[in-house]
């Protein structure tokens, strides 16, 4: 039972050691990839860091405040 859930992880870890213990510690310590000094580190390195954890939003209308609505 608790192997077939550890499974995927080990096979992860298995395919890519060094991005994989990378992407475990970076979560583990809660590193932000798009803040330095590992921004700076990453692009040295040729990667670049992608914002998949960073929401923005678009919506012009979210900084106005309350608005109200009609529900019949």
């Amino acid at each position: 039972m608790f192997v077939d859930e550890l499974t995927p992880f080990l096979q992860e870890l298995a395919r890519q050691p060094v991005a994989f213990c990378g992407g475990f510690f970076s979560g583990l310590f809660r590193l932000d990839l798009a803040e330095d000094p590992v921004k700076s580190w990453l692009s040295k390195q040729g990667a670049e860091p992608t914002n998949a954890g960073v929401q923005t939003t678009n919506n012009s209308s979210a900084s106005q405040g309350p608005q109200s609505i009609d529900i019949e």
